[in-house]
């Protein structure tokens, strides 16, 4: 739908065709994608990714949305010696293509599709406290110039999206305005934080926003990769999609 011009994700384009200026010049970047779930961390490992068109339903002309940036097998091998050692069982994928968690944003932040791009799977199960240590073991990108993008959504709950948005103070905004305090909020420990992220269902209207919570779990692993001692997140978007409150948040 942000391809395709909708009025309901205008505020959310714009952002998206804007943050690069905050983002720099990645040497490669890498998706933990809210539309890939694996029994171990899988690793998109092809030297061309081809297009994963996941979803059905929409124009013919959504079907033909290309995003060719190149792969990055080297660094897929390097992340999953990192994952191993840190006692995942991690598996390369050569087969899998770029699934719509990664062309929509990328389009729109990276249009030209030069920087190579590769995804990481979620971890079936969807453990919070599993996919922070996944960040965690990513943490080394950060001395190599790699953008870690949690492509996913603060809210995701579909029914509530289809019916045209919330009240001004609905159940988005309540947990919405927990999300950003957790993260970017100079009075909570390392610890009092990875407490909050992983006993997140227990948060204020939390399970409304997330009946299943794959849309959130990319954020977990972005903010494991930020270090345990990491700088707070900036919050780099508050708006709407669809009438719902939303946010981005960005750990540099």
């Amino acid at each position: 739908m942000p391809l395709m011009g909708d009025a309901g994700h205008g505020e959310m384009v714009t952002f998206l065709q804007n943050i690069r200026g905050k983002l720099g010049d990645p040497r490669a970047i890498l998706v933990i994608s809210a539309h890939w779930e694996e029994s171990q961390p899988t690793i998109q490992s092809a030297e061309n990714p081809e297009m994963l068109y996941d979803y059905y339903g929409f124009p013919p002309e959504t079907y033909q949305i290309t995003y060719p940036a190149p792969g990055d097998p080297t660094l897929a091998k390097e992340i999953g010696r990192e994952l191993g050692t840190a006692g995942f069982n991690p598996v390369l994928d050569s087969d899998r293509g770029f699934d719509h968690g990664v062309f929509v944003p990328l389009k729109l932040i990276f249009p030209e599709a030069k920087i190579p791009c590769f995804q990481l799977s979620l971890i079936k199960g969807l453990d919070p406290a599993q996919h922070i240590a996944l960040g965690r073991a990513l943490n080394f990108l950060r001395e190599q110039n790699v953008l870690i993008v949690g492509s996913g959504m603060s809210f995701h709950n579909m029914r509530a999206l289809m019916s045209g948005g919330l009240s001004e103070n609905g159940p988005d905004r309540i947990f919405d305005d927990w999300l950003v305090k957790t993260c970017c909020s100079e009075g909570l420990s390392p610890d009092e934080r990875d407490h909050e992220l992983i006993n997140w269902s227990q948060a204020p209207q939390a399970r409304y926003c997330h009946p299943r919570e794959e849309h959130l779990l990319p954020l977990h692993v972005c903010y494991g990769a930020a270090g345990y001692d990491s700088p707070l997140a900036e919050l780099v978007f508050n708006g709407e999609i669809l009438g719902v409150n939303v946010s981005a948040l960005l750990w540099s």
